[in-house]
């Protein structure tokens, strides 16, 4: 078959095809049109079917109005009754535009408007009957059965129109639904035939010329394979002929390499790609005569590693192919790189958390008992100034001890955090006065805040601890005077943010920032300032935890934090804290605590398998005067509770307990039981029954250990206090009683 057979035949069958569709598309163009004239009608006769019976409802409602207002004479039942007469004439004009291509629809509604006018006028003299005469006047005029008559007559009239024009819709449905029809049979067929001759027509083609393109197909196919290997690859690839020169290479050999587009052609030699790497003080590939003096067998790979001026981290690999020539495969490795170090920091985080919570529980138990009998003896001494003051010092070094604990759980991120919504722009300024008075005259402190600012989402007492340790980090950097700056505003970390830092979630964040003008620190040190027990200080002037808490609470509310220091230049820190959405936003007030302690007379259950900390918790509790009932584990306490259930008000009881029965356990039976009963958790280490992503659980009350005094005394009023009413004593003492509804 020769060309000119096969472009007649093509001719031949386009030709007719055209003509196919052009039919089609002429019939189906007439149909559609019938159609959507039909589909027009029926909607006419929609609206004029819901007009008659809107007419209908309209006279329903107005002699449902005027019996309403015969029987009780009030006004407010005459209200469907002049709304119903309001739209009856609107409703009557609207029936004859609607109708005015049906004659036989109009003679009805002439025949109609004097009958709905003397019902109207028989309503209307009812209503006024009984309004002028009475009740009786009217209904001797209902009674005539005048009124009833007139209805029945428009009823009948609007039956006997509903009956016509549903005829009518009847009749368009069908009409409509049979165009329909046709039209998409039409359409069936004459697509159905176009199919048949399109594919005639590609059978004939491919007939004529498969042979003649079957080997050209071929090549295209295994070029075209080859290149999207090659471009597919996350890496760079380059493929060297014998002679050392360039033959294949995709997109990524330029990027990674960060070679010009004009040096990297067919034929280019090897030799240019590495002295151009070298010169440029990028990452440097092999020497030509590594290359010519390197391993040279098949398959055997020859790898080394380079870093990028930007900080990208490349893995190159050689491998010989059999001819002689190689094959050079760069990969960039930045993305694991950050991820081992992600993991590494991971796995230090988590032996730290082990270790912390190993220790955090039983050394927390230790300092509770030190710190609460030095408290408790304290209260007791009068008049002995020497005796107090070393019990002061002891119990400062009990709190130390203390603090050292919860800096430890921050920067494991196992400290219970009951973070809220904070407008920074209204706590931050109540800050600034307690941080001039801390760091002294000779550094100035500056407040800078951002119009229009987020709400943060994290804790407001651990916010405003990390930010005191900044600061005092700050004045200790800047020991012969200098200025502070805190500055507030919004921040969004974006997607190429986040990539470039592995640990950070690309979103809104509110923005903290501390700068110093202090002598700042080296890229060394920089590095390792987050680490626990790292500082630059000298010996016994710090404990190098300030940071690492200030880094634990920050990732544990998901935040991020990053610091630029340079010597002699200064130091910033920023804190990026998540932005609140949908919170209600609390505004931090400070408050002088009062003097006196809450007393109280309720029965507080204490549950503590250490018995030296259970001994002062209870003697606590009970010189403030609360009957206190005590158990040492979780059986015990039930057993306890079943002997005084109507008398407990109060649950203080460990989170960690000894047993089958933990501190939930107990807390979610005797709640159970009792719903009234309050519940207290104290614990130096909370593990994951109270406290979940780093979150204290919502309606969950919790004192840490060690605690004091008057920290437990003020936990316990304020646990109780939804039920308990203060009541004023002797020598201004507030005491907590049961309200006489509890």
């Amino acid at each position: 078959m020769s060309k000119r057979i096969v472009a007649r035949a093509n001719l031949l069958v386009f030709g007719v095809l055209l003509a196919i569709l052009a039919l089609v598309g002429v019939v189906t163009w007439e149909r559609l049109n019938a159609t959507r004239e039909a589909r027009e009608w029926s909607q006419h006769s929609y609206r004029v079917l819901a007009a008659m019976k809107d007419l209908g409802i309209a006279l329903r409602d107005a002699e449902t109005g005027q019996r309403g207002y015969i029987i009780t004479g009030k006004d407010d039942y005459l209200a469907p009754y002049d709304s119903a007469r309001d739209r009856l004439g609107v409703l009557q004009g609207e029936l004859l535009k609607l109708t005015a291509d049906n004659p036989v629809q109009q003679d009805r509604l002439r025949a109609l408007a004097p009958i709905i006018q003397h019902k109207l006028e028989e309503l209307a003299q009812t209503v006024q009957l009984r309004r002028d005469v009475g009740v009786e006047a009217a209904r001797r005029l209902v009674n005539t059965d005048a009124g009833r008559g007139f209805m029945k007559e428009a009823e009948a009239t609007l039956a006997a129109m509903l009956g016509e024009e549903e005829a009518r819709l009847a009749r368009r449905l069908g009409e409509n639904d049979a165009r329909a029809a046709w039209v998409r049979w039409t359409t069936l067929g004459g697509s159905l035939l176009a199919i048949l001759t399109l594919l005639w027509a590609a059978r004939l083609l491919n007939q004529a010329w498969s042979r003649s393109y079957l080997t050209e197909a071929e090549q295209r196919t295994q070029a075209l394979r080859l290149r999207t290997t090659l471009d597919s690859l996350s890496q760079g690839v380059a493929v060297f002929a014998p002679d050392r020169t360039l033959t294949n290479w995709n997109a990524c050999f330029l990027v990674l390499l960060d070679l010009p587009k004009a040096m990297v052609r067919p034929g280019a030699s090897y030799a240019a790609f590495s002295e151009h790497t070298a010169e440029a003080g990028g990452p440097a590939l092999e020497t030509w005569d590594q290359v010519r003096h390197g391993s040279n067998a098949p398959r055997e790979a020859t790898v080394y590693e380079r870093t990028r001026a930007d900080g990208h981290h490349l893995e190159i690999r050689r491998t010989t192919m059999p001819d002689g020539g190689f094959v050079l495969t760069i990969s960039d490795m930045t993305k694991r790189a950050q991820a081992e170090g992600v993991l590494r920091e991971a796995q230090k985080m988590q032996a730290i958390g082990q270790l912390t919570g190993g220790i955090a529980h039983d050394f927390n138990n230790l300092l509770q008992v030190i710190l609460g009998n030095l408290e408790f003896v304290r209260a007791k001494l009068d008049g002995d100034g020497k005796l107090q003051s070393r019990i002061e010092r002891a119990a400062w070094a009990a709190q130390r001890g203390a603090t050292l604990t919860g800096q430890l759980l921050a920067f494991a991120r196992k400290q219970p955090l009951a973070p809220a919504a904070i407008d920074l722009a209204a706590t931050m300024p109540d800050l600034v006065p307690l941080l001039r008075r801390t760091l002294g005259e000779h550094i100035e402190v500056r407040y800078v805040e951002s119009a229009g600012l987020w709400p943060a989402m994290a804790d407001p007492a651990q916010l405003e601890s990390a930010v005191l340790n900044l600061a005092l980090n700050a004045r200790d950097a800047m020991p012969g005077g200098g200025r502070l700056t805190i500055e507030i505003g919004n921040k969004v970390l974006d997607d190429a943010y986040a990539r470039d830092h592995a640990e950070v979630a690309a979103g809104d964040y509110t923005m903290l920032a501390v700068s110093d003008t202090g002598h700042g620190m080296t890229p060394d040190v920089v590095r390792r300032v987050f680490e626990p027990f790292f500082t630059t200080k000298p010996d016994g002037k710090g404990t190098g935890l300030g940071l690492a808490m200030v880094f634990g609470f920050v990732k544990q509310s998901g935040g991020h934090v990053k610091i630029y220091s340079e010597p002699g230049e200064g130091t910033t820190v920023k804190i990026y804290l998540p932005r609140a959405v949908g919170a209600l936003v609390a505004i931090g007030q400070r408050s002088a605590p009062p003097v006196d302690l809450p007393r109280g007379s309720a029965t507080v259950l204490v549950v503590e398998d250490e018995a030296a900390v259970r001994e002062i918790a209870c003697a606590i509790l009970s010189d403030l005067g609360y009957r206190v009932l005590e158990a040492a584990d979780g059986e015990e306490a039930l057993r306890v509770f079943g002997d005084n259930t109507a008398a407990i008000d109060l649950l203080l009881t460990d989170v960690i307990l000894p047993g089958k029965v933990k501190g939930r356990d107990l807390s979610e039976r005797i709640q159970a039981l009792r719903p009234k009963v309050k519940v207290l958790f104290m614990s130096g280490y909370t593990e994951n029954s109270i406290v979940h992503h780093g979150r204290l659980d919502d309606g969950v009350q919790l004192i840490g250990k060690p605690f004091k005094r008057e920290q437990l005394a003020r936990k316990v009023a304020e646990t109780l206090g939804a039920e308990f009413a203060p009541v004023a004593e002797a020598g201004n003492v507030v005491a907590l009683r049961p309200r006489p509804d509890a």
